[in-house]
């Protein structure tokens, strides 16, 4: 049995991953608050499906996940107070993503410096940026007729984050082959 609904409210999180022409790569996100209906805020009036939040955050990276740039956008705010925290963005620069991450980004921009809504959008960003140099690895991959590099491989990031990819599990024997493990990690 299905109970009627009427829609109240949509969050949209949306994050992209550009190779760039000069060798690093974009991770964009974006993340809006849409109402569905037209609302009154402390603030301003929306029409329906206004955005209450429109915010976007690029970050600049490299193959190792070190973040060279960060910039935020805040196209639409619940608050004309909001629009400053932007600026504590560019703090990122020099973490890299990876295990830690979220921890050391909200050291940085978290509580009071910063926004809540662009400081949650890292989460889903660290990820996109990971699948994006994933994608580049497959394309060398690809470029090499499938294979896997010769000598030993080094220990891939997303061994023991997730029930498929623990250390003993089937995919990890086909991704990160017993007889070719060598120290250190890649993405």
């Amino acid at each position: 049995m299905t109970l009627e609904r009427r829609l109240l409210h949509t969050r949209e999180v949306l994050c992209q991953g550009y190779r760039r022409a000069d060798g690093l790569y974009d991770i964009e996100g974006r993340m809006r608050d849409l109402s569905a209906e037209a609302t009154s805020m402390i603030f301003h009036d929306l029409p329906p499906g206004g955005a209450i939040h429109d915010m976007r955050l690029v970050l600049t990276i490299d193959e190792q996940l070190l973040i060279h740039g960060a910039q935020a956008f805040m196209d639409a705010t619940a608050t004309p107070f909001c629009g400053p925290a932007a600026q504590v963005y560019g703090r990122l620069v020099g973490l890299t993503i990876g295990p830690g991450f979220r921890q050391a980004a909200k050291a940085r921009v978290g509580g009071v410096s910063g926004c809540t809504h662009l400081t949650e959008l890292l989460g889903p960003m660290g990820t996109a940026a990971m699948q994006t140099i994933f994608a580049e690895l497959r394309e060398a991959k690809q470029r090499r007729g499938g294979k896997l590099p010769d000598g030993p491989l080094a220990r891939p990031a997303v061994i023991d984050t997730c029930h498929a990819y623990r250390i003993d599990s089937p995919a990890t024997a086909v991704l990160w082959p017993p007889e070719r493990r060598g120290n250190g990690s890649i993405c």
